[in-house]
């Protein structure tokens, strides 16, 4: 794995820390918003929870879209992919 695969790496788990801690933030210290039921009486929480999951989803997309192999990985390997 060369360092451009593993500073993407890094880049999007700060982007899903960020995501996460916003929800704990507001889990530990605002529930009263957590607690708010912004679509078809569905709570933030469970939305914000289900966001998580879509962005954990979305981010490891775009991390095996930007980290195809080098030349020198497929090189490497004989040639394969």
């Amino acid at each position: 794995m060369n360092t451009h695969n593993s500073r993407i790496g890094l880049v999007l788990f700060a982007v899903y820390l960020l995501l996460y801690g916003g929800f704990v933030f507001l889990s530990a210290f605002a529930t009263d918003v957590m607690e708010t039921t912004p679509i078809a009486g569905v709570n933030l929480a469970i939305l914000y929870g289900f966001g998580l999951i879509i962005a954990a989803l979305v981010l490891a997309l775009i991390y095996g879209f930007l980290c195809k192999p080098t030349d020198d990985e497929i090189a490497a390997r004989g040639g394969k992919k």
